[in-house]
């Protein structure tokens, strides 16, 4: 486990370690979620969070017996009303 200890600037900022961008893959601009857990900070990249959230939507979905693509698709056909009722455009689908 790497552990590096770094100063906290006046305004609340610290220097993620270079060892440590490289390992986590940030480089500039890159976006990274902090998370309070019982045994302190743990900072992931932000790209890491959504994978997690994705994956937490897909095991709900499969406990309730609907896939990924069924919820794409119905989305879509529900997005597609609503900007017709929005615009009025008519239906086209008979």
């Amino acid at each position: 486990m790497v552990s590096q200890v770094v100063k906290v600037q006046e305004k609340g900022q610290v220097t993620i370690p270079l060892e440590i961008r490289q390992r986590l893959g940030l480089k500039k601009g890159d976006l990274v979620t902090f998370v309070i857990t019982e045994a302190g900070v743990v900072i992931k990249p932000a790209e890491v969070i959504v994978t997690e959230a994705l994956d937490e939507i897909n095991r709900a979905l499969k406990a309730e017996g609907i896939s990924l693509k069924e919820l794409m698709v119905k989305g879509r056909e529900l997005r597609e009303e609503m900007i017709k009722k929005e615009y009025g455009l008519p239906d086209n689908s008979s």
